[in-house]
């Protein structure tokens, strides 16, 4: 099946429950999505997180087991049915195998059956197919070419025009220990921050990763920086990667805002990235960063993730020609946003997303733009003509050949 898969469980037995969820617990590649003790509420508790895989106890009541076999299955064909019993007669066994169960397990529950019931629905081709799945999701880290740059106003404004689709689910992570101000552009003081998720990281699971997370308003959820500044990480690139692990198994997208220390936790998201948005400016002093960073990239071999982002296009006269620049960075410019600093402004002084307070606006516009990109791969530009892909058509030169003709 996918690296991570979601699994919720009904046993009225707290006992026997209990047992389940700390065997559940110590399994990488699952996550325990969600519990409940009473069969009456499973469907709905189903309906709602969408698992992967449904563990029905049968013990505590096997005619309300074996109708509910038969619920979720009408209810999320996608949803593999395990269902787990101390009985061994033939007639039950039968009768779950008829009602939709994918795999009868015999309690107590030992982990070799449990995995090798994994692997026989990872042969007839179990595994949700998009959606949620770990393997459908998506993970993008925003990093600047310089400080100041606009990374946290696009990590923000791109989560939130995310969520508005019903179908995604999206997680924003800061990363930015020190300066970190994700919760500042979304107006909310969250009870948890990341420190809280390294501080349990032995225990993790869906209840304490999801207790964690903040939502606003748009949908989004946040994972804030620590509150309190320290000179060592709370968490540890290893850590992370796990983080990022379980949060892909419940989120299509994950969104990660990263400092300008290019440090090892910094250099462990881009790795477990799909795409770097490398964010910049048409000046000199972010340029010859672009161009540093790449050649730093490259040496870690993440080079190929990256995407180049120009921000603020058209913010002052005196800025560099896209052209100069293009020539400069000898990359391909991905995407380009155009600049709309009273939209923005307002923005982040009232905690308001663009999606919200400007939602016409030519910033708004070409963040959705990117938004439909990142999903599908449409390089269609925005109805300004201001925000684009641009091909990078000319041999890179010296980093001061912006100052020579053209």
């Amino acid at each position: 099946m996918s690296s991570v898969v979601r699994l919720a469980i009904v046993d009225p037995s707290d006992g026997t429950r209990n047992s389940v969820k700390n065997l559940l617990l110590g399994i990488d590649s699952v996550w325990l999505e969600a519990e409940c003790s009473r069969y009456e509420f499973f469907a709905d508790l189903i309906s709602q997180t969408k698992p992967d895989i449904a563990l029905i106890s049968l013990d505590a009541d096997q005619a309300k087991g074996l109708a509910l076999i038969v619920q979720i299955n009408q209810l999320l064909p996608s949803c593999h049915i395990l269902v787990l019993s101390r009985s061994t007669e033939g007639s039950l066994i039968l009768q779950a195998i008829r009602n939709g169960a994918k795999e009868f397990l015999n309690a107590p529950l030992r982990l070799d059956d449990f995995m090798a019931a994994l692997d026989r629905l990872q042969l007839s081709g179990g595994g949700r197919k998009g959606g949620k799945s770990g393997s459908g999701s998506k993970v993008v880290t925003v990093v600047g070419a310089s400080g100041g740059v606009g990374c946290t106003s696009l990590a923000i404004n791109l989560a939130c025009i995310e969520a508005q689709n019903k179908d995604n689910s999206v997680a924003v992570i800061d990363l930015d220990l020190g300066l970190g101000d994700a919760d500042v552009w979304l107006d909310i003081i969250p009870d948890y921050t990341i420190q809280d998720v390294a501080d349990n990281i032995t225990r993790l699971d869906y209840s304490l990763l999801k207790r964690s997370l903040t939502q606003h308003a748009s949908g989004a959820f946040l994972l804030p920086r620590p509150v309190q500044m320290d000179d060592h990480p709370p968490i540890t690139p290893d850590q992370l990667q796990r983080v990022v692990a379980l949060l892909k198994a419940t989120f299509t997208h994950l969104i990660i805002d990263v400092s300008k220390s290019f440090s090892p936790l910094d250099i462990a998201a881009m790795q477990v990235s799909d795409m770097v948005l490398m964010v910049t400016q048409l000046d000199l002093p972010c340029l010859r960063n672009v161009v540093r960073v790449m050649q730093f990239l490259e040496e870690r071999e993440l080079a190929s993730k990256v995407k180049v982002l120009v921000n603020r296009i058209g913010l002052e006269d005196s800025q560099i020609s896209l052209n100069k620049a293009l020539d400069t960075i000898g990359r391909e410019v991905f995407w380009q946003i155009p600049n709309d600093y009273a939209s923005m402004i307002e923005s982040r002084n009232n905690g308001v997303p663009l999606i919200e307070q400007a939602p016409k606006s030519k910033a708004t516009k070409a963040i959705e733009h990117l938004a439909n990109l990142i999903d599908h791969g449409d390089h269609t530009t925005s109805s300004s003509g201001e925000a684009g892909a641009v091909p990078a058509e000319k041999p890179k030169r010296g980093l001061f050949s912006i100052f020579g003709k053209k």
